[in-house]
């Protein structure tokens, strides 16, 4: 019975010796998969680095250091492939390996718990993997490097605790790493954002089109479940369109004064009326939704370029000052004396103080708030609806001063050396969101996309914040002209067509409840 016990005793001194050169050959098959994992990403990202840089940058974790990110994430992969070719060297390249699939791995659960939106796949050996299968994969390549970092330290005769000192700190350190450049990404993009762009997945979805039969529409206003045209070759008729975009109704409007010498009549709806106005006639009309007849309201009491209706007897405006031949946004109330107040210092001259703060007034349904943005600049104002500037706030282009270049005339008049730089093109707001045309390409995007596409940055208006940008896809050779928001859909005009648009979630969660908006706007109304 001795002698059978110490066979095995025997044998077991001889599985000692044979059981370190297996650790060996297991350390050098772990490091092979990670040396074939990290040359085949990296080579990957090399081939497609724009599209890489481009993917990194509508990520919602790492937007705002995509450019430094990119070409760092390429150089550690193949720096650490060098480290494992070498068997003096390997360990090191190891705890790297480590230190860098824990980075991914914390990454790819922060997008997947914690970001505004979950990203297309990055690319690679797993580009064809769910963000969840990313998850798994990555977790079983670290279990493999903790494998041969354990096997290769007690090789080396180090103490466990070392060991566990050794793994767990740089994995503390890259998962500290990411969650740093998450927060602060986080803030400069929607705070303080340098011009990268985050494209949301499916904000909007293409729903449905109606011919109209001309180009010629624009969006007057949207009241009780219809979409309401203006249309610039027939000035007086006002068309009304029901939201599901099924059936169409003309009405032929009729004004108790025609004498006027119009240039460009307009029209706009705010339920129960519908207003007529000209501005190079200082005259205002105002009719019943249902009825064709519009009456005078306003005669004589002021000059203005824009218009913007406030309730049945105060109006917004934008006019050219007498004084100092400026823009200057105005107020026209009907019923109090002096009925017009203008507010001189809301535009900021840059250069002549009419081309450099020519752009969009627009007022918020919703909240009874004004809004201007500038055509030239990076900025737009957020104001009450008695023209008291509650928010100055910027986009996230970096054109901070209007571009333009004006020759003074002799008769005083201004004119334009050359075309200027347009930042803005066109604006709506809907619900204390704004949604902006711009017209320059931001860092990291695809020249491809903006031959086929418009993109549509969002603002909040009652604070600096950037939620994010979305593409409307041109309609054949058809771009985007107009643009009108309702809590569920947006709407454009496009060549003959007045298309319509379902928010998704992405978009909808920015908006303010309903029922605070209607709140807010009786409060000013009573103030």
């Amino acid at each position: 019975m001795h002698s059978l016990i110490r066979k095995p005793a025997w044998k077991g001194i001889g599985m000692k010796k044979i059981l370190p050169k297996n650790r060996h050959v297991f350390v050098q098959i772990i490091s092979y998969l990670y040396i074939l994992l990290f040359v085949y990403t990296a080579i990957s990202k090399l081939l497609d680095f724009e599209n890489f840089g481009i993917q990194l940058a509508q990520s919602p974790l790492l937007s705002a250091y995509a450019g430094f990110i990119a070409p760092f994430v390429i150089i550690t992969e193949l720096l650490i492939v060098l480290l494992l070719c070498f068997k003096v060297t390997r360990l090191k390249g190891l705890y790297a390996s480590l230190f860098l699939m824990v980075a991914f791995t914390i990454y790819i659960y922060l997008i997947l718990n914690y970001s505004d939106f979950i990203p297309c796949s990055c690319g690679g050996i797993i580009e064809k993997l769910s963000w969840t299968e990313h998850l798994f994969f990555n977790i079983g390549f670290i279990a493999l490097a903790l494998v041969a970092i354990v096997w290769t330290e007690k090789g080396k005769g180090t103490r466990t605790t070392n060991i566990i000192l050794k793994s767990v700190l740089p994995s503390l350190m890259a998962a500290g790493v990411v969650v740093a450049l998450f927060l602060s990404s986080e803030h400069i993009i929607k705070k303080e954002n340098n011009f990268i762009r985050r494209f949301s997945q499916h904000p909007i979805r293409d729903e449905k089109a109606f011919d109209l039969g001309v180009d010629s529409y624009y969006f007057a206003g949207i009241a009780s479940g219809q979409v309401y045209l203006g249309n610039v070759t027939a000035p007086l008729v006002l068309t009304s369109i029901d939201t599901a975009l099924t059936t169409t109704k003309a009405v032929k409007i009729r004004l108790d004064d025609t004498t006027h010498p119009f240039r460009s009549i307009r029209i706009k709806v705010k339920a129960p009326y519908f207003y007529v106005y000209d501005g190079s006639v200082p005259v205002i009309y105002r009719g019943q939704l249902g009825d064709s007849l519009a009456r005078t309201v306003s005669y004589a009491d002021a000059y203005f370029s824009q218009l913007e209706v406030i309730d049945s007897l105060n109006f917004a405006f934008r006019t050219q000052s007498a004084e100092t031949k400026a823009q200057v946004l105005g107020s026209l109330r009907l019923d109090r004396d002096p009925k017009v107040t203008l507010h001189h210092e809301l535009l900021e001259k840059q250069v002549d103080g009419m081309f450099d703060t020519d752009g969009q007034l627009l007022r918020d349904d919703m909240t009874g708030e004004l809004v201007y943005i500038y055509f030239y600049r990076n900025e737009f104002l957020v104001m009450d609806s008695s023209l008291h500037l509650t928010q100055r706030l910027h986009t996230i282009d970096t054109i901070s001063r209007a571009q333009v270049q004006v020759r003074s005339l002799s008769d005083g008049r201004h004119k334009m050396d050359a075309p200027p730089l347009q930042v803005n093109k066109r604006s709506a707001v809907h619900n204390r969101v704004l949604f902006n045309e711009s017209n320059l390409m931001g860092k990291f995007e695809s020249r491809e996309m903006w031959q086929k596409a418009a993109v549509i940055d969002m603002y909040r208006t009652d604070r600096q914040e950037y939620p994010g940008s979305f593409y409307v896809h041109h309609r054949g050779s058809h771009k985007m002209t107009r643009m009108i928001v309702t809590d569920k859909y947006f709407f454009v005009l496009s060549g003959n067509e007045i298309v319509r648009y379902r928010f998704a979630q992405p978009v909808t969660r920015h908006f303010i409840e309903t029922g605070d908006a209607e709140n807010l706007e009786q409060s000013r109304q009573q103030h």
